[in-house]
């Protein structure tokens, strides 16, 4: 039942080997929740901020991986950055992320 699954919605994202690939983590909540903490390496800019900050996202010429608290905030991010034409993967939440990259 699992594999129908899978097959369904496609194969599921290696973010780790994004992240030795050189992938940016991109955490897109407010600069508070992020000082509360975050992914080791992590690159903050709030969702409000994402659309002018495109340029400076495309000059790191590397694939983005985006998170948030829950998903929702990273999901927004990955469609405005999709529409830029960079590659970006939506990592959900933060702390799922982070256990996924350990």
């Amino acid at each position: 039942m699992l594999n129908i699954i899978k097959n369904l919605f496609g194969p599921g994202t290696d973010f780790k080997a994004l992240q030795q690939q050189g992938a940016v983590i991109l955490d897109v909540r407010t600069a508070g929740e992020f000082n509360s903490g975050h992914i080791n390496g992590a690159i903050n800019i709030p969702v409000d901020r994402i659309s002018s900050s495109i340029n400076d996202i495309k000059k790191k010429g590397k694939p983005v991986i985006t998170c948030c608290a829950s998903g929702m905030r990273s999901g927004s991010a990955t469609s405005v950055l999709k529409q830029a034409g960079i590659e970006v993967y939506n990592g959900g939440s933060w702390v799922s992320l982070n256990n996924k990259l350990n």
